[in-house]
């Protein structure tokens, strides 16, 4: 859990330097929290391809992919505020810590938990149906969907250039096989190792973007909204997966 946070932690803290570099301090710190943070979703996908390599997900990971999603929305929202210079636009950081640590996708994911913890495997009897036969079809539709809404956001979103393309493309690539190869410190289990790389790879469209609308309204969702979706998104479960575990196992 420790290694968990600590990712979620850092990487904000480097990307942000990257990306202020060629945008303006409100879209770095977004982006920058975007790439800390999680994909719920990407993790949902990671699942199904453990399952199709024959490998268990373990429970705790759900709760260390829980943990770091807010840790990177509170970096990004600090690192806005130590670095803008304008005063007419100070962050409320009250309602920023608050709103990171209780928006609707967090505490879902948190909900859930007590609700595993709670319950036993007779009593999750009932809706196996729908989270184990039916779970893959609705998969397979809500990336369907994802591909068409990511699709519609590239034309307005190449009109920014091909920095956040790059940024997009590269340092989800690199963050998932760096930690491939550092989470042998903590684990030597290739599922575990497999999972922190797709947390380390992915990128939040669905906390982040909330959270940012609210306390950093300057930050421009038409930027790093496409970058996670768009980009990230499909190249984590196209390419990134399947080298992310070639690493996890040559490591």
């Amino acid at each position: 859990m420790l290694f968990g946070i600590s990712l979620s932690m850092l990487i904000p803290l480097y990307t942000f330097f990257i990306l202020k570099r060629k945008l303006s301090i409100f879209d770095a710190g977004a982006i920058a929290a975007a790439y800390g943070s999680v994909s719920a979703v990407t993790f949902v996908t990671a699942v199904s391809f453990l399952e199709a390599q024959q490998l268990i997900l373990h429970g705790h990971m759900v709760a260390i992919m829980a943990l770091m999603e807010s840790p990177a929305i509170i970096i990004g929202l600090v690192l806005i505020s130590i670095f803008n210079k304008d005063a007419d636009t100070n962050i409320d950081k009250k309602s920023a810590l608050k709103h990171s640590l209780t928006n609707g996708s967090v505490l879902l994911i948190l909900g859930s938990l007590v609700i595993g913890f709670v319950a036993n495997a007779k009593q999750a009897e009932g809706i196996k149906p729908f989270t184990n036969d039916l779970f893959k079809g609705f998969l397979a539709i809500f990336l369907l969907d994802m591909g068409i809404t990511s699709g519609r956001k590239l034309k307005a979103f190449f009109s920014f250039g091909w920095f956040p393309f790059l940024f997009a493309l590269l340092i989800p690539l690199f963050n998932g096989c760096l930690v491939a190869m550092l989470s042998s410190a903590v684990t030597h289990d290739s599922a575990n190792r497999f999972i922190f790389a797709i947390l380390a790879a992915s990128a939040s469209y669905i906390a982040v973007p909330a959270a940012m609308k609210i306390s950093a309204p300057k930050a421009n969702p038409g930027l790093f909204l496409p970058m996670a979706l768009a980009v990230t998104f499909p190249i984590n479960i196209t390419i990134g997966m399947p080298l992310y575990f070639l690493v996890v196992q040559m490591t």
